[in-house]
């Protein structure tokens, strides 16, 4: 893959954060930096870096969403605020389990766990 200015700034912009943006978020960023950068050019070089493995799309719902952390992990999403954020759950044993349980050969697992932040717990008495 040939070096693109785009495509630099675009793959900053997503290891610059912890969150997992979606392309809306990374096209605002980029205007900052390429004026006159298009939603078009955000998503094709968006899925040029998850092609190359240089990040990951994580689907969530209809959302694509961008992140950086290409190692195998999962995520706790927040059904309140959104938030997604990156968790090691990873349980050898869930494969063996599938493959015995329904005979069904594993690839890869990912498991996003929902419930409520910390930041919006009921606070208990």
């Amino acid at each position: 893959m040939r070096y693109s200015y785009q495509r630099e700034t675009i793959r900053e912009i997503v290891y610059s954060t912890n969150g997992h943006p979606n392309a809306n978020w990374i096209f605002g960023e980029a205007k900052k930096t390429i004026p006159n950068i298009s939603l078009g050019t955000v998503y094709r070089n968006l899925k040029c870096l998850d092609e190359s493995g240089e990040l990951r799309t994580i689907f969530d719902g209809t959302i694509a969403r961008y992140d950086w952390n290409t190692d195998p992990h999962d995520h706790l999403k927040c059904k309140v605020c959104g938030d997604l954020v990156d968790v090691d759950l990873m349980d050898d044993a869930i494969q063996s389990i599938v493959k015995k349980e329904y005979k069904f050969e594993v690839d890869d697992v990912e498991m996003t766990i929902i419930g409520t932040c910390h930041k919006h717990k009921i606070k208990e008495d």
